[in-house]
């Protein structure tokens, strides 16, 4: 009887370990905008809705570079990309020659470096000049973990991998091409069972699949458009099947993740580029593009051209360079300092409201067609780090995509504002936030992740969190 007590014990905690262990990985945000990209938050605790220099900061590290990378949670870990020595502004350039990336990982606790590995430059970037490159710089690749390892995209640099300890595994090159405005890359890579897909857009001209476990490449997916695309792909999973979505310049594509093959495409609107993400809801792929672009919800799963088979809906909503984001029905998605929610099933406007100064302060009603709206000016990237300015009073265009976490849509202003909004059917501002009065940008989608959430600037990483 003791025998078979002390056995039940240890099955019961070994499920509650199990349990325990599940509820970490769950909770990781291991790649960009969290789970499968969507930019929501798993797991029920609670974040905090106010904070600011003195309250629910948990703690800020300094960054001895800029990026607008994001960063990413994996169980006790937080790994955030920058670089210096050359291109920290057109006052102080530097020398090409200088440019060293750096990945940081960082207990998430203490806000204590754990360690630390610099990846010099190996091949010529994309000088640091116009209005594309030094609008976000030389690390905008957001990194990527399989919670056993840690990816990062450093473009014509390549693709490293590193473990834990940061050890470093392996290196290779997916391409050293430059895209056609030289406006530098930035799309960030994603694991798919036992591959790294790194979309390598401007250094190659195609979609790669390599080997995490060894860098080899397995497949490539090559195409002249994939050299105006800045986004980062998604999975859908349709039945049994697996798909690797992506929006490209007047199309969305699904992919077969193990070989690269095309399986469909589908024609939604005319544009010379794509730097937004699709997100995926079930097993619809949501769209929404900037300059020229529009919006889409068409259904995966399909072969060849769906445009009049799998075409939920199409509109004219502009989100510039932010990504939408799918929550309980409802697509939410940012432009020009408004707010926009639809239902993501029949694209029916629930509301509309521009950002407010204050919370307290009233609603002011959008103006013009918010279905075409959207900021102005040059073009940039909100799959991750943008290459434009303009657009916005003050002369700069937000690049953060937004993010949900305990029924709370945060959004990050590239002026240092962090708006927090209820993840409801009603325009409701909660808060306005600022972590410093310090002139910083802040260019980065926040991770979320426990409760807590990581904000990064060009000079440093903030977690904001009301855990006593």
């Amino acid at each position: 009887m003791r025998r078979l007590r002390w056995e039940r014990l240890l099955v019961l905690g070994l499920a509650c370990s199990i349990g325990t262990l599940r509820d970490s990985n769950a909770a990781d945000w291991a790649r960009f905008r969290g789970p499968n990209g969507s930019g929501i938050a798993e797991g029920a605790d609670p974040t905090p809705a106010t904070w600011s220099d003195q309250e629910n900061l948990k703690w800020k590290i300094a960054l001895p570079g800029a990026g607008v990378s994001c960063p990413i949670v994996v169980g006790d870990k937080v790994f955030v990309t920058c670089y210096s020595g050359y291109g920290a502004s057109r006052e102080q350039l530097g020398n090409a020659k200088d440019l060293v990336r750096h990945l940081f990982c960082i207990d998430r606790t203490t806000g204590k470096t754990l360690w630390e590995k610099s990846v010099p430059s190996t091949a010529p970037e994309d000088p640091y000049e116009g209005m594309g490159v030094p609008q976000h710089g030389y690390a905008s690749h957001t990194p990527t973990s399989d919670g056993k390892n840690v990816y990062v995209f450093f473009g014509k640099s390549g693709v490293l991998a590193f473990d834990m300890a940061g050890n470093e595994l392996w290196k290779t090159s997916v391409g050293t091409s430059s895209d056609d405005r030289a406006w530098g890359s930035s799309s960030s890579p994603i694991v798919v069972d036992d591959l790294l897909v790194v979309p390598a857009g401007p250094e190659g001209r195609a979609i790669v699949g390599l080997d995490k476990y060894t860098g080899k490449e397995t497949w490539r997916a090559p195409a002249d458009s994939l050299g105006s695309v800045w986004g980062t792909p998604a999975i859908a999973k349709v039945g049994e099947s697996t798909e690797l979505v992506i929006g490209t310049p007047s199309e969305i594509w699904g992919l077969n993740p193990t070989n690269g093959k095309l399986r469909w495409y589908c024609n939604y609107v005319e544009s010379d580029q794509f730097s937004s993400s699709v997100v995926v809801d079930g097993d619809t792929v949501f769209a929404i593009e900037g300059r020229g672009g529009g919006s889409v919800a068409v259904k995966a799963g399909g072969r060849d051209d769906v445009s009049t088979t799998q075409v939920v809906w199409k509109g004219r909503d502009n989100s510039r360079f932010a990504s939408p984001i799918v929550y309980d029905g409802r697509l939410y998605f940012v432009s020009s300092r408004t707010l926009t929610c639809l239902d993501a099933k029949t694209h029916d406007k629930i509301f509309e409201g521009r950002f407010k100064a204050t919370a307290g302060e009233a609603a002011a009603p959008a103006t013009g067609d918010a279905d075409r709206g959207g900021a102005g000016g040059p073009d940039g990237a909100a799959g991750r780090g943008g290459r434009g300015g303009g657009g916005r009073a003050g002369g700069e265009t937000d690049y953060a995509s937004p993010i949900i976490a305990d029924g709370k849509l945060y959004f990050v202003a590239r002026s240092g504002e962090t708006y927090v909004f209820d993840a409801g059917k009603e325009f409701k501002q909660l808060a306005v936030n600022r972590l410093t009065s310090e002139s910083e940008d802040f260019s980065a989608t926040p991770a979320a992740s426990d409760g807590e959430l990581f904000i990064r600037s060009n000079k440093h990483l903030y977690c904001v969190s009301s855990k006593k």
